[in-house]
């Protein structure tokens, strides 16, 4: 059987086979045989802006997998860091490649003194964390110039080691500031992530000090956010990049998509949902709200997902261990009645509304001691690794820029009328 269509254009009763490649429609053969003539696909649901081995989601099957990779056998056996040297380089490292890696990383952690004490300190006393890192991200490529040469992989490289490094230090940096807490430096000493803790919240202590399950909690989210294939951000990242922008500037735009509420704002939406639940007898009247249409479920359900996320399992049991640590949270009792009562109900049930990655995320992150107004910040961290390798692979494919196509609906020709005869 052909891997094809059959397109029948009634206006002239013709038809074209166009091919099928890769599960999608050949745009190519569309514009020969049927040209000016484009998809009407607002938000680009059903639109596929390129090809990729990056990522792999399967929606209906709630699979999630980098390059090829389960994110369960990732988030049980694996660290972020080698989980960004697989999204960046296609295989997982070998010992010398990790050590080597880790060693890079870790070294680039630092940034520019003048940088920091300048440009960071010249915010105003109040200002968003994830203003003060936009604005980082996109003022970096004027201190690393050389960004601007893409066309060579090794430089590439570099100013990627750069930014997955210099994340955590700019968004700790970024938090500090707008709490009137001095700066802490990076400590090398220090994994990934309880650097990154270090530089949050370490007070006076020579050595900042963090349970293990606490840092293996926030390296698993770390992984868990890593990539997640063609959402706005990647998307707006690919777009600049398209434009042969430096990696500083795409990764800015990418962040600028992530500060919107409906893409990084999720779990903060969902603590809201739970203080306006308020206590846990109100879950079954909130329930029944949502059914009502009076009330928001947030947190359940996905765009991409339509049984289940498959994050969301290996979340839940990151929020296990936290707690064990932290202690309880009262949100936490409303938070476990509100889901078995959404998985229970067949109202939920035949709406596919099961949890997603965000139910959980907020409550792990308050529990860590981090404000809501960084939880965006916190998506940023990891997703940087994602955006990267989208933005190197789209040079290795040398996409062309983009530039999508609109169906004009406004006024047809007319003629200028000169002020005073309006």
């Amino acid at each position: 059987m052909s891997e094809s269509i059959t397109i029948t254009d009634n206006r002239t009763g013709e038809s074209f086979e166009i091919p099928i490649v890769d599960g999608g429609v050949d745009s190519t053969e569309w514009k020969k045989q049927l040209p000016g003539l484009w998809f009407l696909d607002p938000g680009f649901t059903t639109t596929a802006s390129c090809t990729s081995s990056i990522t792999d989601i399967k929606g209906d099957e709630g699979i999630l997998r980098y390059r090829g990779y389960p994110i369960e056998q990732l988030a049980k056996d694996s660290t972020y860091l080698e989980v960004s040297y697989l999204l960046l380089h296609g295989e997982l490292p070998d010992t010398t490649q990790y050590d080597q890696w880790v060693h890079d990383v870790t070294h680039h952690t630092y940034a520019h003194e003048n940088f920091r004490r300048r440009f960071m300190d010249g915010f105003h006393f109040n200002a968003h964390p994830m203003g003060m890192l936009n604005s980082s991200l996109a003022a970096m490529s004027t201190y690393y110039p050389e960004a601007k040469e893409i066309e060579d992989p090794a430089n590439r490289m570099l100013q990627m080691t750069r930014l997955i490094a210099k994340l955590p230090t700019l968004a700790a940096g970024a938090y500090r500031f707008s709490i009137g807490m001095p700066y802490v430096y990076p400590d090398n000493n220090l994994d990934f992530a309880t650097n990154f803790m270090s530089m949050m919240f370490k007070v006076a202590e020579d050595t900042y000090e963090c349970d293990p399950a606490i840092t293996k909690a926030l390296d698993v989210l770390f992984i868990l956010h890593a990539d997640h294939e063609q959402n706005c951000s990647t998307t707006t990242a690919r777009t600049i990049g398209s434009a042969h922008a430096d990696p500083y500037s795409a990764v800015s735009g990418a962040a600028a998509a992530l500060y919107g509420p409906r893409h990084g704002g999720a779990n903060e939406a969902v603590l809201n949902m739970l203080d306006e639940i308020g206590t846990y007898d109100q879950v079954d009247d909130f329930i029944e709200g949502v059914k009502r249409g009076e009330r928001r479920l947030m947190g359940f359900g996905h765009r991409v997902y339509k049984n289940f996320d498959p994050r969301a399992t290996i979340i839940k049991e990151a929020a296990d261990a936290v707690f064990k640590v932290t202690g309880a949270n009262p949100r936490l009792d409303i938070a476990l009645k509100l889901e078995e009562a959404a998985l229970n109900d067949e109202y939920f049930k035949s709406r596919k509304l099961y949890p997603n990655v965000d139910f959980y995320s907020g409550l792990i992150y308050q529990a860590l001691g981090f404000p809501p107004e960084m939880f965006t910040v916190l998506f940023a961290i990891p997703r940087v690794t994602g955006w990267l390798a989208h933005w190197n692979e789209m040079l290795e494919q040398d996409s062309r820029i983009a530039r999508p196509r609109q169906l004009y609906v406004g006024a047809d020709v007319r003629d200028y009328v000169p002020m005073g005869n309006r």
